[in-house]
């Protein structure tokens, strides 16, 4: 899963969603810190992933589906990605009335995995500016996702194809 054949903003082409790797709109403050693999804080991830809330809200508005992968570590980063920051305050339409804040519908996918099976596949990963020794501070950091989160839960043991196909069906 780590291997990427698409580029940002690039159609999947069995969806016609877009794709986005999270990864490609890192700060470059944020590449080199893991490149000397120091951790990313809050204060290093919340700003990046405001960033992307507001590319997905952007294709979202206009109607476009997006799948973004991400690693949306704590359930406060996921809220980021639905809400954007401190849950996005609600806005006035001039009326007198508040609107409801902007929120991205979100299926988080959950790629479950020992620390052994995920660590083997980084060490076999070429080109990528977090190191494997940073995948411990990942794991500890982790909050996986829990109701009333919308997501699903898939072992990273399946082959890929069997992700596929459980995403698929979800998404039907």
């Amino acid at each position: 899963m780590n291997e990427r054949s698409s580029s940002p903003g690039n159609r999947d082409s069995e969806l016609g969603w877009k794709f986005y790797d999270a990864d490609d709109y890192h700060p470059e403050e944020n590449r080199t810190k893991m490149g000397k693999g120091i951790p990313l804080n809050d204060q290093d991830r919340i700003p990046w992933l405001c960033n992307l809330h507001d590319i997905l809200l952007r294709d979202v508005a206009s109607g476009q589906h997006v799948v973004l992968a991400c690693s949306g570590l704590k359930k406060m980063y996921r809220d980021i990605l639905i809400r954007g920051k401190d849950g996005t305050p609600l806005k006035s339409d001039g009326t007198g009335e508040d609107k409801q804040p902007a929120e991205v519908k979100l299926l988080v996918v959950h790629l479950n995995g020992s620390f052994e099976v995920i660590s083997g596949r980084l060490l076999k990963r070429k080109g990528h500016f977090m190191p494997p020794e940073l995948l411990q501070s990942q794991f500890d950091t982790l909050e996986p996702p829990s109701a009333p989160e919308n997501f699903i839960q898939i072992s990273v043991d399946k082959n890929l194809s069997e992700i596929i196909a459980t995403i698929m069906d979800t998404l039907r």
